[in-house]
């Protein structure tokens, strides 16, 4: 987890914020949103508000109020408790690529994935401490029952990483069973609702609509006061306006009729503003990420996240590229830098995404990490002014018309005082021509599997994992004879 010490930027002034706000309500209060499990809507009328067919419409009061009670940062604790994060605050957690259903390398290529590539990029997110959260379905092993596959996938987080991760969201079961098997690790279901265990991504099915199965999984966690992410997936043209500020308020709409139904479910009830935003490309209807519409959507989602004081979730290394290109670099810093400079809490696809979220990339997720050590270095060292930064001694030293490149200070701080790149070419082109002409996704690709070979197993208790497999056991027994 870093502390991002820098001053978040504001996109907005504050009228705009105000009318972003004023749109949002005038969404939820004349068109509504749908939700589409009769237990929502149950939970909604409960509370008095009235439900035609599916749909909610809300008093901007009453939106107000639920939000109110969402906490402005709390804690996820890790196996690890060296590794337990706080979200919310000056916190930064970053998180691995979530959801694609390929993946690649240069020696194998686009394929589907295996259970074997989803245990890589855990042991990858362990070895990594730039990564801070072991994240969710970094990809679908397409080698295992979908049914039962959650199971296999939260367990792979638990076992072979001892730092958060997210639950499954495919449905109310895999919810259910994703908190059962947090309480088996933190001893019981009370320990993890007094300090939640894991994470959870709910995407709203945008425009205006909760589907039955991000809401039965919404309102599993809520219950178990396990956080939520509520996302809307916006992608401007299609899922949304092209008008970003008209995106932006169906954004906010979304995102805090979500967060109602969580406080309305159990007051208090840690969760986070999440924001997926984008644009198309008109001509091809293709998404488009690493655009400059991506970097305002993060710059002005986060700004809206602070005026309602709910911790938020937001970018990462984003990019519409097919490998890990020239392409993918700058649309990815053209997501990245917003992330930090707009003070996202919690950075999902902070390394690995190509292709628009379809691509998991070996490579591409060393070259984001390359790029997060160095936004960690500006975050955590940033411009000493101590008197070695300040260097007196080193210009008395020198004096006019010399050099410093041996002068004493300079040799205190050569190996440690700038950046050092972990996968960058900085030799001159000779050296870089002996070397083999090495290209960055060719260094990534030694330096990935090199991360797997130095990897260190964290261990688990023996009494535990017995526990853990004993109870996957059982359930993928009942999961599989229930389809039969």
């Amino acid at each position: 987890m870093w502390t991002n010490t820098l001053k978040p930027y504001d996109l907005l002034s504050e009228e705009q914020v105000q009318q972003i706000h004023e749109h949002a309500m005038q969404i939820l209060e004349e068109i509504g949103v749908d939700f589409l499990h009769p237990r929502a809507i149950d939970t909604f009328a409960r509370a008095g508000l009235k439900a035609e067919d599916n749909r909610i419409r809300f008093e901007r009061a009453f939106i107000e109020e639920q939000i109110k009670k969402v906490p402005a940062t709390f804690q996820v604790q890790a196996r690890n408790p060296q590794n337990t994060v706080t979200i919310g605050g000056n916190s930064m957690v970053n998180a691995p690529v979530y959801g694609p259903p390929f993946i690649t390398d240069l020696d194998r290529g686009r394929r589907n994935p295996s259970i074997t590539d989803f245990t890589n990029f855990d042991k990858m997110a362990q070895a990594t401490p730039q990564i801070h959260c072991a994240g969710g379905t970094i990809v679908e092993p397409e080698d295992l029952p979908l049914e039962t596959r959650h199971l296999d996938m939260v367990y792979s987080h638990i076992r072979w990483t001892d730092k958060p991760y997210m639950g499954s969201v495919i449905s109310e079961e895999g919810a259910r069973d994703s908190v059962e098997l947090s309480s088996i690790i933190f001893g019981g279901r009370a320990k993890i609702e007094k300090t939640p265990a894991l994470l959870a991504l709910i995407n709203v099915n945008s425009p205006l609509r909760y589907d039955d199965r991000m809401l039965g999984a919404l309102m599993t966690y809520a219950e178990a006061n396990q956080p939520a992410i509520v996302t809307p997936f916006l992608m401007a043209g299609a899922m949304s306006p092209m008008g970003l500020a008209g995106t932006l308020a169906q954004q906010t709409a979304e995102a805090l009729a979500g967060i109602a139904l969580i406080q309305l479910i159990r007051p208090g009830a840690p969760c986070i503003y999440g924001s997926f935003l984008t644009n198309i490309d008109m001509q091809s209807g293709s998404p488009a990420f690493g655009t400059p519409e991506s970097a305002m959507g993060i710059l002005a989602s986060a700004q809206m996240a602070r005026h309602y004081k709910i911790p938020f979730r937001g970018g990462g290394a984003l990019t519409s590229s097919k490998s890990p290109d020239a392409q993918a670099a700058y649309e990815s810093m053209m997501c990245m830098w917003p992330t930090v400079m707009g003070g996202v809490h919690f950075v999902l696809h902070a390394a690995g995404w190509l292709e628009s979220a379809l691509l998991a990339s070996y490579e591409k997720f060393i070259i984001d990490v390359e790029a997060l050590r160095m936004f960690e270095w500006i975050l955590l060292k940033g411009i000493p002014f101590d008197d070695e930064g300040f260097a007196m001694d080193g210009i008395r030293e020198v004096g006019p018309g010399g050099h410093h490149l041996g002068s004493e200070h300079t040799m205190r701080h050569y190996r440690t005082g700038f950046y050092r790149p972990m996968i960058s070419s900085t030799e001159n082109y000779d050296r870089w021509q002996r070397m083999g002409s090495r290209t960055a996704d060719r260094v990534a690709n030694e330096k990935w599997k090199q991360l797997l070979a130095d990897y260190q197993d964290p261990g688990i208790d023996s009494a535990i994992d017995e526990q853990l497999n004993a109870f996957i056991e059982v359930r993928k027994d009942a999961i599989l004879h229930a389809r039969v």
